[in-house]
């Protein structure tokens, strides 16, 4: 069915609905009812006709939409009650009925309970924080709410408020009581500084009481301020992710939002935000953004307050993360100060600044790079090994188009690196993947033909379509010496399928983390706009991403929800934690289709690997900075899965007590065994991965 029909079968469904069209389109923010059905209407039949799960508008779907909006909205469980759930419940079954006919009232019914249990919140906030809270006695309070059941009246739920306030105002004490005691350990510090902890200096300048009181005021006037179109994409947004967690709606851009992002003098720092347990959490770095050029801010590290050049600084728990994300945008060259807790450090973080100027990402340090180390093995020879460190799969598509020969490619740029690496001569090649988060899926194909002499790659899967085999056919093999590919849990997609299609013809071996993300999906971007000319209306509507096919790789299973397991594991922090598309809420199930042929690159590759993880497996249980690492690793998953924490300040203290002094311990091992006793830049992973390089080539 081509795209054109399925164009026009939309527009014929929404007005068999019986919509009237009307000659006068929606102008700026101005959303009636009408404008607000035809997005419902658009944006239920486009997912239910075209998403990959092919799954109909159904009382099934209602019940799991029902579910999604009322956890979007109250994930944490301290808004609504069962009361409450017991009320919407009449319209549990009905939702998708009442999509098809454009009806949304449902999202503003519940919405409304929402904001008006917020202000709620709000106001036995500023009673109780009157009183002092008697941090002696023996409570507690569950961190993650996430699978609790709700309050089952407003007793109940009172009593949940008690606990989350006094959580928030002894979590500030605890943070005040860290940075008293650091303080008083170090020197003065130097007036450069001085100036840059200026902005945490005036965060601190609040007592908790005062923190929890400000947080609460501004996420409740955020939530006061949600217009109907807001609401219905939060509504909406809430059907997509039922049918796949890359599935997202976004609704029509408001005025200020607009502007922001399409204005090319607004920058931001280069990472990926997320929203965790009320913290804005770091979960990947841009290659060449400001941030990783930077070098000081980690993956997993939370932002707690956020301050612009000589402001005052903001504090972002609890905010909404668009919001926060807005602070932390700004002109270019303009430096925006962070106030974090490093992730790494669990628990006994102290909260530290960090300083970034914003600036574009540019492309150069987003491109391949090459290196050659020597190692000696345990034979006793020295080897070359070459690492090409790749954070994504990019190419110009615009210059490609218009034919310029030199249009710019990851695979152009490996290809010239490996052209230096066989002048340098190496024996072992290292592709570095752990933080590549994808990219062009023709640039995977492409960058795999360098490393196999033709064959296929990939198979993809639409619904109601052949499978399509993807396949190298130049025969043009730019490199055919040993390969390992190194990745990590946030390696994904176009990275899994190159990982895939070079494990499953015996090419190289795979080291890193247990498994690869899992993302094996491909996704559709639509302008909701495109349908509405077919009815003669004209406004912004918004637009939607969702999965539309499925990778596999050429063994015949999917590269979803399980991504690929590594030949050789690695400790690493990525790989205790729950990272992956099995962790995200309704992803699409592994699944396998027939394999297809592919070479077999690497004789007796089954016994190499088995003589390369034994070797790797001996170094790695007698390398110190290993030690170090797990201990890291052991502190981390002794803390990470504690769903909650004591209520009173002395067990507190004595909890982050003892795991500062596993993490004093485990940081000793790090410094550098000089006398400048300054933290190694070190990377033992990809040394391991360089080391297994090595053996490889010994093997031949």
């Amino acid at each position: 069915m081509s795209r054109k029909f399925l164009q026009l079968l939309l527009a014929f469904v929404l007005f068999a609905a019986g919509l009237t069209v009307s000659a006068a389109p929606a102008k700026g923010n101005e959303y009636g009812d009408k404008e607000l059905a035809l997005i419902t209407r658009i944006m239920a039949q486009l997912l239910s006709r075209n998403h990959y799960r092919q799954q109909a508008l159904d009382a099934g779907l209602s019940k799991q939409l029902f579910d999604e909006y009322l956890d979007e909205l109250d994930p944490a469980k301290i808004y609504f009650t069962e009361e409450d759930v017991a009320k919407f419940s009449a319209d549990r079954d009905l939702l998708c009925r009442q999509l098809q006919s454009g009806d949304s009232s449902f999202a503003f019914k519940v919405y409304d309970c929402f904001r008006t249990r917020n202000g709620e919140f709000r106001a036995f906030a500023e009673k109780r924080l009157k009183e002092p809270f008697d941090f002696t006695l023996d409570e507690s309070f569950m961190l993650d709410r996430t699978k609790a059941p709700r309050a089952k009246d407003r007793a109940e739920l009172e009593k949940l408020w008690y606990l989350r306030l006094k959580n928030d105002v002894l979590a500030y004490r605890l943070m005040n009581r860290v940075q008293e005691e650091e303080r008083a350990k170090q020197p003065e510090k130097a007036s450069g500084e001085e100036r840059e902890n200026a902005a945490a200096a005036k965060w601190e300048i609040r007592n908790p009481a005062e923190k929890v009181l400000s947080r609460l005021r501004d996420i409740n006037n955020d939530i006061q301020q949600k217009d109907r179109v807001d609401i219905l994409g939060i509504y909406l947004n809430s059907l997509a992710q039922v049918y796949g967690p890359h599935s997202n709606f976004y609704p029509p851009k408001q005025e200020e939002d607009f502007e922001m992002s399409m204005n090319l003098s607004l920058s931001g720092i280069g990472a990926t935000l997320s929203s965790d347990g009320g913290y804005i959490k770091i979960v990947a770095l841009t290659p060449g953004g400001p941030a990783a050029r930077d070098g000081r801010l980690k993956v997993e590290d939370r932002i707690i307050a956020v301050a612009q050049e000589n402001g005052e600084p903001v504090d972002v728990i609890d905010m909404p993360l668009t919001k926060a994300v807005r602070l932390i945008r700004g002109p270019e060259k303009t430096k925006v100060t962070l106030t974090i807790l490093p992730g790494e450090k669990g628990r006994s973080a102290v909260p530290e600044t960090v300083t970034i100027t914003r600036d574009k990402i540019v492309l150069v340090d987003s491109e391949a790079k090459g290196e050659v180390r020597t190692v000696k093995g345990a034979d006793g020879v020295e080897r070359r090994v070459g690492i090409i460190n790749l954070p994504g799969f990019y190419m110009d598509f615009d210059a490609a188009m218009k034919g310029d020969p030199n249009f710019k490619s990851c695979t152009r740029d490996v290809r010239r690196i490996l052209e230096d690496f066989r002048k340098q001569k190496v024996d072992a090649v290292v592709m570095d993947l752990r933080r590549n988060g994808g990219g062009s899926l023709p640039e995977a194909i492409t960058l795999t033909g360098l490393f196999i002499p033709s064959g296929p790659v990939v198979q993809i899967r639409s619904p109601n379509k052949p499978i399509q085999v993807k396949e190298d056919d130049d025969g043009d093999q730019a490199y055919a010496g040993p390969l390992v590919v190194l990745t990590s849990k946030l390696s994904a997609s176009a990275a899994e399928i190159f990982t895939a299609a070079i494990r499953d013809s015996e090419r190289g071996v795979v080291v890193g983390d247990s498994r690869t993300f899992g993302k094996g999906t491909v996704l559709d971007v639509v302008p909701l706009d495109r349908y509405l000319k077919f009815i003669g209306e004209e406004f912004q509507a918004g637009s939607a991403t969702y999965e539309t096919a499925m990778f596999f790789r050429t063994s015949g299973g999917s590269v979803q929800q399980l991504g690929i397991a590594s030949d050789i594991r690695l400790p690493s922090l990525t790989d205790q934690m729950e990272i992956g598309e099995m962790f995200m809420n309704n992803h699409l199930p592994w699944d396998s289709v027939k394999p297809v042929k592919a070479g077999s690159y690497t004789p007796d590759f089954a016994a190499k690997v088995e003589k390369l993880r034994a070797a790797s497996q001996a170094r790695v249980a007698a390398d110190p900075e290993y030690s170090a690492f797990r201990k890291k690793l052991e502190m981390y998953n002794k803390y990470k899965d504690k769903k909650s924490v004591s209520l009173n300040e002395e067990v507190r203290w004595k909890e982050y007590k003892e795991e500062k002094q596993l993490q004093d311990e485990a940081e000793k091992i790090y410094l550098d065994r000089t006398a400048d006793g300054k933290k190694k830049n070190s990377d033992p992973v990809l040394d391991e991965a360089v080391n297994i390089a090595s053996d490889f080539a010994a093997l031949k």
